[in-house]
């Protein structure tokens, strides 16, 4: 690493992964005295049509109880418009950190999803999936300058922490959210939304010259490459990200949110640019043994860091999920990088002890933080259940670390007094951080996978033995 790639690395790490979901800062918790509990035995079983249903079951009702029944409507804020994010463990309102892009297109995302895949729960999430749309076209895009804003205050101003500058991550999650409500209602208004997102960050962040996007942007959607002690970089790298690089996180959200448009949207540009993306996720970002780098120059070379085995499993989920998307099967390389994605974060981030992923480590040895938190261990469940349909003939490992991770998930995750899901989970499995709701946690990753797992499992049953 240069001289200079490291004092910039020095200034933001802390805030940096951390604040894109790797964790949280050790400062920054909230404690919650809770005795430590002994690891529950589990006895697993086969993988029958019954046991399917079961899960299926149970995975089901966490989604209603702990994602959605506890998240709508205590969210939708109908005097600003948009989504309110801040709760405490019991789901009383805490105070505003404003509103945030990427908790805007998530909570719009999984009420269009919802209505989408819950006929009985459509009549009450469409509605809220075209409040969402209003706040993300009438309030975040810029009308000036067009691009979706990074935050804005509850008022819907310009204001500080969040500044007036741009960032592909939020942005990729306000067209994930306009993408996926034009698939729930149909409204022109919300694709018009969506490519218009689109459209805005081709024009002003693709690199022509090295592939994938340039991430921090000033407010008219100029790229902010400046020194990392500039006043504009300073703002950006606040925020969470390193003025002049690109990001795995970034990148692999841009390959979700493409993958949304693309299914309602059938654009060659677009194809053009979700195939290079799944090549630079697949070809550059992800190395063997089955890791990825966090953080590239913009020439694609890495700056070593820890492996985050949460972002690993994710990894591997949209990969696959985009070759569907684009129709044409999946390539062995996908599947190959896919399957040792997850593998790796079994054989070096997983808890032998009490079952769940740990937060991150290094490529070869023992994980370094031990923490658990909520996005990852949903993740987790997810990759664990899509591998298991895609090699459960060869191997029982995949289906045996679902099972070992839902109980994980049901026994220190899942809140059992309030519902919801707790932010962090200490390495005993006993909560240390009892936030419900912020900025950065939304209903996004558990609602994702509660709903990919439990269809998953009731697919699985179609096919399997008694």
């Amino acid at each position: 690493m240069q001289k200079r790639e490291m004092q910039l690395w020095t200034r933001v790490s802390v805030v940096m992964g951390l604040a894109l979901g790797i964790g949280l800062p050790v400062a920054a918790q909230n404690s919650v005295e809770m005795k430590s509990v002994n690891p529950i035995p589990i006895t697993y079983v086969a993988p029958t049509k019954e046991n399917y249903l079961k899960f299926a079951n149970e995975t089901e009702a966490a989604l209603r109880n702990d994602v959605l029944g506890v998240w709508f409507p205590r969210t939708v804020d109908n005097k600003n418009g948009g989504f309110y994010a801040d709760f405490a463990r019991d789901w009383r309102p805490t105070k505003s950190e404003g509103k945030f892009s990427v908790f805007q297109g998530r909570m719009t995302w999984i009420a269009a999803e919802v209505a989408v895949r819950r006929p009985d729960l459509k009549d009450t999430y469409l509605p809220i999936a075209r409040h969402g749309v209003d706040y993300l076209s009438g309030v975040m895009w810029d009308k000036q300058y067009g691009g979706f804003y990074w935050g804005l205050n509850d008022s819907g101003q310009i204001s500080l922490p969040f500044g007036d500058g741009k960032n592909l991550y939020g942005i990729s999650f306000c067209i994930y959210g306009a993408a996926g409500a034009y698939q729930a209602t149909q409204d022109p208004k919300a694709l018009e939304l969506a490519q218009k997102g689109f459209r805005w960050i081709d024009e002003h962040a693709h690199d022509a010259k090295n592939g994938g996007y340039f991430e921090s942007l000033a407010r008219d959607g100029q790229v902010v490459e400046g020194a990392p002690n500039s006043p504009k970089a300073d703002e950006v790298a606040l925020a969470g990200f390193p003025v002049g690089y690109k990001s795995m996180n970034t990148h692999i959200h841009l390959l979700e949110s493409f993958s949304q448009l693309y299914e309602v949207w059938k654009d060659e540009t677009l194809r053009q640019r979700l195939e290079e993306l799944l090549s630079i996720v697949r070809d550059k970002i992800c190395v063997e043994p089955g890791v990825m780098n966090l953080y590239f120059t913009n020439g694609w070379r890495p700056i070593p860091y820890l492996d985050s085995y949460g972002h690993d499993v994710e990894t591997a989920y949209l990969m696959l999920e985009a070759e569907d998307v684009l129709g044409r099967g999946h390539d062995p390389r996908t599947e190959r990088m896919a399957k040792m994605l997850v593998d790796h974060a079994l054989a070096y981030g997983w808890d032998e002890t009490y079952g769940g992923f740990f937060e991150a480590g290094p490529t070869f040895g023992k994980p370094e933080d031990l923490r658990k938190e909520w996005w990852v261990e949903m993740e987790g469940l997810n990759a664990l259940l899509l591998m298991h349909e895609i090699y459960g003939q060869q191997t029982d490992v995949y289906f045996k670390a679902f099972q070992r991770q839902w109980q994980f998930i049901k026994n220190c995750q899942i809140d059992s007094k309030y519902h919801g899901l707790y932010q962090l989970v200490k390495p005993d499995s006993t909560p240390m951080d009892d936030t419900k709701g912020s900025i950065w946690k939304a209903a996004y990753h558990d609602g994702r996978a509660l709903l990919n797992v439990t269809d998953r499992l009731r697919s699985l049953a179609k096919n399997a033995p008694n």
